[in-house]
């Protein structure tokens, strides 16, 4: 009984130390658009691993290249000496592989020797691929635990509890610093400033995919503008522009550093909450109706319907999940608009985008 009780008081001190991780993670978002940014990742990476050295490597898809844009112990300069070759030795094999490596002594592997000069205390270290569903997006390397040890499979679940947020944030800035624009705009919404449908139902699939392997909690909503088709049809499609931006802009400012929110299509807009659980989306989705309630608009007033569902073990795929949300939003609507519902206690899964717009 004694050891049963040693080995849940671990197991709980491991899920709080991931729950703490997640939330300093979340908090260095809001150093997106800070120069400070890819260091503050590698950093805080190298802190979370306790590693005394780390690299960021960000991938170039046009030029088929890593590139060092952080670096924690070591001189970024000397990485990035040998332009072309970053990487060359591991992280691209990784990359390219989509697998993280966790090696416990390198000398007992048929990996290529370290190179001179780049000499570490320990035969132990981790690289993990950053990637949102095809997209490759860079490299996290650790190396050199400070107490000696080496790296295992509990190391590995601390970085698969961060990645999902870090692989969003990385894009971010990753696109907005790209001298060309083609890119970003090919994920992104023209008129919202939002992600698109494509890009959010990459995440979408990487995010269950993770939730059904640790157990994670994860919600996602729905989010339709009420009777949007008559504000247009009175004040024209220029005026409802600008609804669908304001909204935008509202999301944006009511969600975590982690949430994706996406323009659906039309007036529907949808967010995905990384390991969030019903009760505290529930809530996120009331103080985000509750804020578009109380805005200004031009012309007259406009609010939203929002539907919740949340990953559960009748919920396991992306289109369970929108297809749940989705009828929560059309009760939403059935309850006079203006409201959230969840997926609780709602019949079984029924409606369609094309029944939600009938409600309108």
């Amino acid at each position: 009984m004694s050891l049963e009780i040693l080995r849940l008081r671990d197991e709980l001190e491991r899920q709080a130390l991931l729950s703490k991780a997640v939330r300093k993670f979340n908090e260095g978002l809001s150093k997106l658009d800070s120069e400070e940014f890819w260091s503050y990742v590698a950093q805080t990476s190298a802190e979370l691993l306790q590693a005394e050295y780390g690299s960021l490597l960000i991938y170039d898809e046009e030029e088929k290249t890593l590139t060092a844009k952080a670096a924690v112990g070591k001189d970024l300069a000397v990485l990035n000496e040998d332009r072309g070759m970053v990487g060359k030795r591991i992280a691209a094999r990784v990359l390219q592989q989509g697998k993280p490596l966790v090696v416990s002594d390198v000398d007992n592997t048929n990996l290529p020797p370290t190179p001179e000069g780049r000499r570490y205390k320990t035969r132990s270290f981790l690289s993990y691929p950053i990637v949102i569903g095809s997209r490759k997006i860079g490299v996290l390397n650790v190396t050199d635990k400070v107490d000696g040890s080496a790296y295992n499979e509990y190391d590995l679940q601390l970085l698969d509890a961060v990645t999902p947020q870090l692989a969003v944030a990385l894009d971010r800035v990753k696109l907005e610093r790209k001298a060309g624009k083609y890119e970003q705009l090919s994920i992104t919404d023209s008129l919202t400033g939002l992600l698109n449908r494509r890009y959010l139902q990459e995440r979408l699939a990487e995010e269950i995919k993770r939730s059904r392997r640790y157990g994670y909690s994860m919600s996602f909503m729905m989010i339709d503008v009420d009777e949007f088709k008559s504000y247009n049809d009175k004040f024209l499609r220029t005026a409802g522009d600008k609804v669908l931006q304001i909204l935008a802009h509202h999301m944006k400012d009511c969600l975590r550093g982690a949430d994706v929110a996406a323009r659906y299509g039309g007036e529907e807009f949808s967010i995905l909450l990384p390991q969030t659980a019903l009760t505290e989306a529930r809530a996120i989705a009331e103080r985000l109706r509750e804020k578009v309630a109380g805005a200004e608009f031009p012309n007259r007033k406009v609010t939203i319907s929002i539907g919740v569902a949340a990953f559960a073990p009748n919920i396991k795929t992306p289109e369970e999940l929108i297809s749940a949300a989705d009828t929560a939003l059309y009760a939403a609507k059935n309850k006079g608009r203006n409201n959230v519902q969840a997926y609780q206690n709602l019949p079984v899964l029924t409606s369609s985008i094309g029944n939600v717009s009938e409600a309108k």
